[in-house]
């Protein structure tokens, strides 16, 4: 997993909370950021373990 797929998930996420409330302040943003950020990261964690695990 790389930098750019976590930023790519934070943009994202980012973006979600604009479309959801488009007075987002830099707060919810900046927390959309964050859950987007390790969002991506948890997801590819769970398919590399669930892969490791087909492969045993």
């Amino acid at each position: 997993m790389g930098l750019l797929e976590e930023l790519a998930g934070a943009a994202a996420a980012v973006e979600g909370a604009k479309k959801l409330d488009p007075d987002a302040g830099i707060i919810t943003e900046g927390v959309a950021a964050i859950a987007g950020f390790e969002g991506v990261e948890a997801i590819t964690n769970h398919f590399e373990e669930k892969k490791e695990e087909e492969q045993q």
